[in-house]
């Protein structure tokens, strides 16, 4: 079985919330999980300038180390929170090119 890290969406429409989710990539984007690792409030509150996120990096880490591939979205996120990880570098790869064919 193939686990992705990703976000689901979860909320009525203009006051969503994010949870970010251990899931089979087969499942549809708002699947069932099999593990929910941490929530995120796009929204800023009054006063604020930060988004508000909480997640577990302990079990964030786990799923990374049995080998979970982070979405892009999760990826970005997990740069910005200075949370390490390896990431397959070819996966996002922009067209069908192999990585050295401009070099050559």
């Amino acid at each position: 079985m193939a686990v992705r890290l990703r976000l689901a969406l979860h909320g009525p429409r203009h006051n969503r919330i994010l949870h970010l989710v251990a899931i089979d990539q087969h499942v549809r984007r708002n699947g069932k999980p099999i593990e929910t690792l941490g929530i995120m409030d796009p929204r800023t509150k009054p006063g604020e300038n930060t988004k508000t996120m909480q997640w577990s990096e302990r079990r964030i880490n786990y799923w990374l180390s049995v080998g979970a591939q982070p979405s892009r979205a999760v990826a970005r996120l997990l740069q910005l929170a200075k949370i390490p990880y390896t990431l397959e570098e070819d996966r996002y790869q922009v067209g069908n090119y192999p990585p050295d064919a401009e070099s050559k």
